[in-house]
């Protein structure tokens, strides 16, 4: 019998690199000519992975965002990573905005990538483990067909393919 090849699907980011975008998008605020003077602020939580933009308006906010989104890229950090929620009024008619680094794939995604896999109709088997999808099957033609598959599709979060044995 041949031995079973298989593949994790996963979504992870590296904190570092993202801590990393977040300094330079903070020392960028204070110096760029006009976000200079605008009380707009950026603060990132590591251990929950939120980012808190603080700004006098929702424009302000976006052009924030768009730093950062600047930083996150040159730093190979994919934007499907962040999920931002709708800008919330805060005191003095200023906007909170708050975005969330998304880690792991959630059940409810990693179910539609089974069944995904699973509708190609090849001989392998998706395998649901907690944030992660095992992939397995005999022969490793049909993982990298999968891999192909999956890289082509939209999941709306990065994906990547590690422990490929």
């Amino acid at each position: 019998m041949a031995k079973e090849s298989s593949f994790d699907v996963v979504s992870q980011v590296d904190l570092q690199e993202v801590d990393n975008a977040y300094q330079q998008c903070a020392r960028e605020l204070t110096q760029r000519y006009d976000l200079k003077g605008s009380g707009a602020k950026i603060d990132f939580s590591r251990k929950d992975a939120v980012f808190t933009i603080s700004a006098p308006s929702e424009f302000v906010a976006s052009q924030v965002i768009d730093v950062l989104g600047t930083k996150l890229v040159r730093r190979g950090i994919d934007l499907k990573a962040l999920k931002w929620a709708d800008p919330q009024p805060a005191a003095g008619m200023s906007v909170r905005q708050v975005g969330t680094v998304v880690q792991g794939i959630d059940t409810d995604t990693a179910k539609k990538i089974a069944k995904d896999i699973r509708d190609l109709k090849l001989k392998c088997k998706p395998l649901v483990e907690g944030d992660k999808l095992r992939v397995s099957s005999a022969s490793k033609d049909v993982l990298q067909q999968v891999i192909a598959f999956l890289r082509d599709a939209d999941y709306g979060q990065p994906l990547q393919f590690v422990n490929y044995r």
